[in-house]
């Protein structure tokens, strides 16, 4: 791991794969962690480099102040493009999860130039916040449980992954893998004041970022080959989202993890990366 400057700010990164081979670009959800090891080397063994790197104020990129931020959602776009640059190749695959997709749907549509595919996990088409009428929003009940907990005390490592792992539980995901990734992250965030370890742990950051103008309505303009990956058990965003983001991008393709919910579970790593690779 370590870091490249991009569009004025340092973004914390991690590469797999050849140096000389086409670019793949994780945008991290809110952290690179988000996209499992298991897939980054799979991409990698299937010919691509493989770069997943954190989005501002969390893990190891630029972090000033995650509960004001002074850049928006067009800034992270930004990020992505020029790192894609940075890194050199030529146009890469980007893919975002999570926030992370909000990041990539804006990031290909104000710099088409930079990218050649897109895929989108566990995301929807419009900005935190309420949903547009013809979109599931979060499911409620699991959204109170999520949130009405007590936060951990964010300078203990172990009460921070234990509280990764009962949200996991609460989202229909892993704890188990959601535990260890927790703690890695923690140990990767530069410092352990509540904001900073929020906005890498929870992606806060989000709650407070401006992510005006809209881009739903734009999505049609997307040129590149596009897949949406979704887990039907989603209920945080649930699959009628991703069902609205296939529609909407010319010739997107959609694939539905039957048996997931919010993350990538360890059983769909390969259908994903398969699919990944036969966008090009």
């Amino acid at each position: 791991m370590t870091t490249v400057n991009a569009n004025g700010v340092d973004l914390g990164v991690e590469s797999f794969g050849d140096d000389d081979a086409p670019l793949v670009l994780l945008a991290g959800g809110t952290t690179m962690l988000s996209w499992p090891d298991a897939l980054c080397e799979r991409l990698a063994a299937g010919g691509r480099r493989v770069v997943r790197y954190d989005l501002r104020d969390c893990g190891e990129s630029t972090t000033t102040d995650p509960e004001a931020p002074a850049y928006t959602l067009r800034g992270l776009a930004a990020d992505a493009a020029a790192l894609a640059d940075a890194l050199g190749g030529g146009p890469a695959h980007l893919a975002g999860i999570g926030v992370g997709g909000m990041v990539a749907q804006v990031a290909v549509l104000d710099h088409p130039g930079a990218f050649s595919a897109l895929t989108l996990v566990g995301t929807r088409p419009v900005a935190p916040g309420p949903a547009d009428a013809d979109l599931p929003d979060h499911d409620g009940a699991m959204l109170r449980r999520l949130f009405g907990r007590p936060m951990p005390e964010w300078t203990d490592r172990e009460a921070v992954a234990e509280y990764a792992a009962a949200g996991a539980e609460i989202r229909g995901d892993d704890p188990v893998a959601a535990r260890a990734t927790a703690a890695r992250v923690w140990d990767r965030t530069p410092g352990t004041a509540p904001p900073v370890q929020m906005a890498s742990q929870m992606g806060t950051v989000f709650s407070r970022l401006d992510c005006t103008p809209r881009w739903r309505e734009r999505l049609p303009e997307i040129q590149v080959p596009a897949l949406v990956v979704h887990g039907r058990r989603d209920r945080f965003f649930p699959v009628g989202n991703a069902e609205a983001l296939a529609r909407e991008i010319p010739g997107a393709r959609l694939l539905v993890l039957q048996e997931a919910a919010n993350a990538i579970p360890d059983a769909a790593v390969g259908e994903v990366t398969d699919t990944m690779l036969g966008l090009g």
